[in-house]
C-alpha cells in the first residue's frame, strides 16, 4: 500500500485527492476516503493536494495513525465500487 489516508480525513471528505488521482484508486467510505492498495501507482498526487494533510506514504505514517493502514485494507475487502 503506497499511500494511506489517516484520521484528519475523518468526516472531512473534501475530495481533492479523488480529483487528481490518475488511476481512480480512491473511494469514498462512510466516514472518510480510502486508497486502494492494489490500484495505487505511488504517484503522490493525492498527498500534494490534501487540504487536511491526511495522506502519508505507508512508510511515513505516524505511529499514532498506523491503524489506518489496516482500516484501508479492511475497507477494500468488502468494497463493491
Amino acid at each position: 500500500m503506497p499511500f494511506v489516508i489517516t484520521s484528519p480525513c475523518m468526516h472531512e471528505k473534501a475530495g481533492d485527492c479523488v480529483d487528481v488521482c490518475p488511476v481512480d484508486c480512491i473511494a469514498k467510505g462512510e466516514d472518510q476516503f480510502y486508497i486502494d492498495p492494489d490500484i495505487c501507482i505511488d504517484c503522490g498526487a493525492c498527498e500534494a493536494v490534501c487540504p487536511v494533510s491526511a495522506i502519508y506514504h505507508e512508510e511515513e505514517v505516524p505511529p499514532e495513525e498506523q491503524a489506518y493502514i489496516q482500516k484501508a485494507i479492511d475497507f477494500y475487502k468488502t468494497y463493491e465500487g
